[in-house]
């Protein structure tokens, strides 16, 4: 079991910045991608970024490329989305995931573990 615990979400003005935190626990040894996803009201859960728990190797969705930077710090078992220039339509809940395989890094429904989401807000 690996447990994900998001931080970080609030209201922000359009063009500001946050950043967003998940820490994770438990079987830890297990991860090899961390990925955060964000859900709308009325929306299907979106893809946003990706990042290999062993390589240096990240991965964005189309909508954020430019603007949101995702990094980790092994030693804290903790990842982190810098979302920068943010929108309106940045609005959602955040999720934080984990997976054991590095494939399909996009699809939600192939990671195993699951943080409670963190709201984000952004007002024009």
């Amino acid at each position: 079991q690996v447990q994900l615990v998001e931080s970080g979400g609030g209201l922000v003005q359009a063009g500001g910045s946050l950043r967003l935190s998940c820490a994770a626990s438990g079987r830890t040894s297990g991860i090899y991608v961390m990925g955060w996803f964000r859900q709308a009201p009325g929306k299907e859960r979106e893809f946003v970024s990706a990042i290999s728990w062993r390589t240096d190797r990240t991965y964005y969705g189309d909508s954020v490329k430019g603007r949101f930077t995702i990094s980790r710090d092994n030693g804290k078992n903790t990842v982190y989305l810098q979302m920068n220039s943010l929108k309106p339509e940045d609005t959602a809940v955040y999720y934080c995931a984990s997976r054991n395989s590095n494939h399909y890094v996009a699809e939600a429904d192939l990671y195993a573990y699951w943080g409670q989401g963190t709201q984000v807000t952004v007002s024009s």
